[in-house]
């Protein structure tokens, strides 16, 4: 198991968003982004009423963005923790019935460092600066089954007021 001490990355000047996919030997995500799962509990939940299957108590992925990506409004079924661990602050957009912008920082700086976003509720991010680091832990643990990424046009539909929300989250 990796850990990233976020003091290290933020104050080693060295540190890009190239070394950081590298070092943690991280994967494209489909939402954008890049991502590697560093924990599934072995602890099984079971079957769970509105999952279409067995479930593991709690998930956690390191999740990185550098300034030219987003990640694409998507849906969990599950309730999503995200924490800010190093790089620019990360803006993380909820959508339901109005867009809610929220700025996950590091500890200290001007911000949240910890952010969680309900189950189901559609959520997009972007870093704010050159690249940010994040942890997401998903509890009941994250499955592709229990993940969508609508299309732009659905999300136009739905949201026919938020139309440059949408365009900026979706591809």
């Amino acid at each position: 198991m990796f850990y990233i001490y976020a003091n290290s990355i933020r104050e080693d000047p060295k540190v890009t968003f190239e070394s950081l996919i590298a070092r943690y030997g991280l994967l494209p995500h489909p939402e954008g982004g890049w991502y590697r799962e560093i924990h599934r509990s072995s602890r099984s939940l079971g079957l769970l009423p509105g999952y279409p299957g067995e479930r593991v108590a709690m998930t956690a992925i390191y999740f990185l963005l550098a300034k030219e990506d987003f990640s694409a409004f998507h849906r969990v079924r599950s309730e999503e923790t995200w924490i800010h661990l190093a790089g620019a602050p990360l803006e993380l957009v909820l959508l339901e019935d109005s867009p809610r912008l929220l700025r996950l920082t590091q500890a200290g700086d001007d911000g949240e460092p910890f952010m969680v976003v309900p189950p189901g509720v559609l959520q997009a991010a972007r870093s704010l600066g050159d690249f940010t680091m994040a942890t997401c832990l998903v509890a009941p643990g994250f499955d592709f089954a229990d993940f969508t990424i609508p299309s732009r046009s659905e999300l136009l539909a739905a949201y026919p007021r938020f139309t440059e929300v949408v365009r900026r989250f979706t591809r």
